[in-house]
């Protein structure tokens, strides 16, 4: 990419500019206004305009508005184009080191109680306190940009290149859209980490939506835009068009709201009425700018500004940009900031963990992958439906669309012609919902040798809870183990989870016990089946069980029960 050169992007669609004609910016708060006013003018001479307004530029709408003195970068920054163009394909490579708070945990603690003094005392009912991320950075912006919006997926993405810095932004939350005279706000408040399998995530996604403190917070700045509106809009004309919807994204569950107007207002007049976002900011939005000035210990830049373009016939999209990274080409400096709504019942822990989970995009592992469920096929299928009540459960998580009847032919097409050695039919759901069926002769080892993995697994790696092709974490544990036929995996409790390939069960104090799927392992169907008929038992094994257990025991549908024998090195 090349100075001037900007890409918006949403699931679907995609929109790119390049070439600028000029470019129109502001570094100081004098600036702002004519910049924009000069924008619109190259607008109404049916020109594009694509470019951001920084969060540090508000006081120049309000001096009311209180913000840290700007940084370098601009304040204002657009590029003037003759047309909109398609993004070009392209490969590069980049280097981003590890990130690292600004903020201590305990300044954390320090600022969220002083902030709930202030809640207390009535100044505000809702500020949303932010803290920057910092990591060094080499390589190909846009490529970066392009691996954190497929981790994302969210409909308000953009890249801007301005020579020195480069803006990275995988929103999902829009600030306002402008057509044929309607404008539409679509604040975001509320948030929850996705869970790991379906059901913890579908009770995170309900949990969010009946979240009194999630609805107040929402429909707080659902009032304050409401308020903003009313002053460029016709009168009677703002309503709210959908309230408290829940938005399911790779990392996090999202709540947002829709409201609408009908206005003859154009950018400039839009900026001066809405900008910044409540969103951002908390409410009432001058008294809260002001406590944020006094917290928040650095500029916020491009990040809780607006990122967008207007059309010649005048049309605007912008965005709110969160989950927005900004690189410094001088120093090599990437700077992502996050942040959460504290009100008056805000937890310090649980709001330091949702800034955590905003930032989990960071380090979203996006390579692509398939579902797949392997079912034994000996005169009959075994446990087949409950394999494809898995498959399904997983590609409903994932957003995959598949139908059960398509399973179930593509099972019942590979073994049509009949068979009586045993077979282990392997299915494959792709991103796309398209099946496939591999198979092969099925095996089943005597016994098996089994050693510890040299490593932990993360409990919270969403891939330990679902089966995919997405098996690095397997394939490492086993290359630390070639003494051994299979390897015991543990997490970083140091509680035991599973094999590479199978369920474990350990025969202790007159029982067969396996571990909980909380501490990070793959539902297994015959799992599921000898825990229905009252077989096995869940309980919470450590490493030590292992060398006490009187039978180790490795289970999975295609092989039942593998006796193993413990490799102690």
């Amino acid at each position: 990419m090349a100075l001037g050169e900007i890409v918006f992007a949403s699931r679907s669609k995609e929109k790119a500019f390049r070439d600028p004609d000029t470019i129109v910016s502001a570094q100081t708060m004098a600036e702002v206004l004519p910049a924009l006013e000069q924008v619109q003018h190259f607008v109404d001479d049916g020109k594009w305009a694509a470019g951001f307004v920084s969060y540090d530029a508000a006081p120049a709408f309000d001096p009311a508005f209180e913000c840290h003195a700007p940084s370098d970068v601009p304040l204002v920054w657009f590029g003037i184009y003759e047309k909109s163009t398609k993004i070009d394909p392209r490969t590069g490579s980049y280097v981003v080191s590890e990130w690292e708070s600004a903020l201590t945990r305990d300044d954390y603690r320090s600022h969220i109680k002083q902030i709930l003094d202030y809640i207390s005392a009535g100044d505000t009912y809702q500020v949303n306190y932010t803290f920057p991320l910092h990591a060094t950075f080499s390589g190909d912006a846009f490529c970066w940009f392009r691996d954190l919006r497929a981790a994302q997926q969210a409909d308000y993405c953009a890249y801007v290149d301005t020579g020195r810095f480069k803006i990275i932004c995988v929103s999902p939350e829009q600030f306002f859209t402008l057509k044929d005279g309607v404008l539409r706000t679509r604040p975001m408040k509320g948030t929850r980490p996705r869970g790991r399998w379906l059901e913890e995530d579908e009770h995170l996604a309900e949990e969010l939506l009946l979240s009194e403190k999630d609805r107040a917070e929402n429909v707080m700045i659902v009032d304050l835009l409401r308020n903003d509106m009313g002053r460029i809009s016709d009168t009677g004309s703002v309503h709210v068009e959908q309230l408290f919807a829940v938005e399911r994204y790779p990392t996090v569950w999202q709540m947002t709201s829709r409201i609408a107007s009908r206005t003859r207002a154009r950018m400039p007049e839009i900026m001066r009425a809405l900008f910044p976002s409540g969103s951002v900011t908390g409410a009432p939005k001058v008294r809260t700018m002001q406590l944020l000035a006094e917290f928040e210990q650095y500029p916020r830049g491009v990040y809780c500004g607006a990122i967008g373009w207007i059309s010649p016939a005048g049309n605007a999209a912008f965005n709110v940009a969160i989950r927005c990274a900004t690189i410094d080409g001088r120093s090599g400096v990437a700077e992502y900031p996050v942040g959460s709504g504290i009100t008056w019942d805000s937890n310090p822990e649980s709001e330091f963990l949702e800034c955590l989970s905003k930032a989990a995009v960071l380090t979203t592992d996006v390579a692509a992958f398939d579902l797949f469920e392997t079912v034994l096929f000996h005169n009959r299928f075994f446990l087949a439906e409950e394999h494809i009540a898995r498959l399904l459960r997983s590609a409903r998580y994932f957003g995959i669309r598949v139908e059960a009847a398509n399973v179930r032919e593509a099972l019942a097409a590979t073994v049509q012609n009949g068979t009586s050695a045993p077979m282990r039919i392997r299915v494959l759901v792709n991103p796309a919902g398209q099946v496939r069926v591999e198979s092969q002769a099925a095996d089943k080892p005597a016994s098996m040798r089994v050693g510890l993995a040299r490593k932990y697994v993360q409990s919270t790696d969403i891939h330990l809870f679902h089966k995919t092709t997405h098996r690095a974490v397997y394939d490492q544990a086993r290359a630390t183990r070639p003494d051994c036929d299979d390897v015991i995996l543990w997490n970083e409790r140091g509680e035991l989870t599973e094999s590479t390939i199978a369920n474990i069960v350990l025969e202790l104090d007159g029982k067969f016990v396996t571990p909980p799927v909380s501490c990070g392992l793959l539902a297994g169907t015959f799992r599921e089946h000898l825990l229905r008929n009252h077989v096995i038992h869940e309980r919470v094994l450590e490493k030590a069980d292992l060398r006490r257990a009187k039978g180790i025991y490795l289970i999975n549908s295609v092989r039942r029960w593998v006796p193993a024998t413990l490799v102690d090195r």
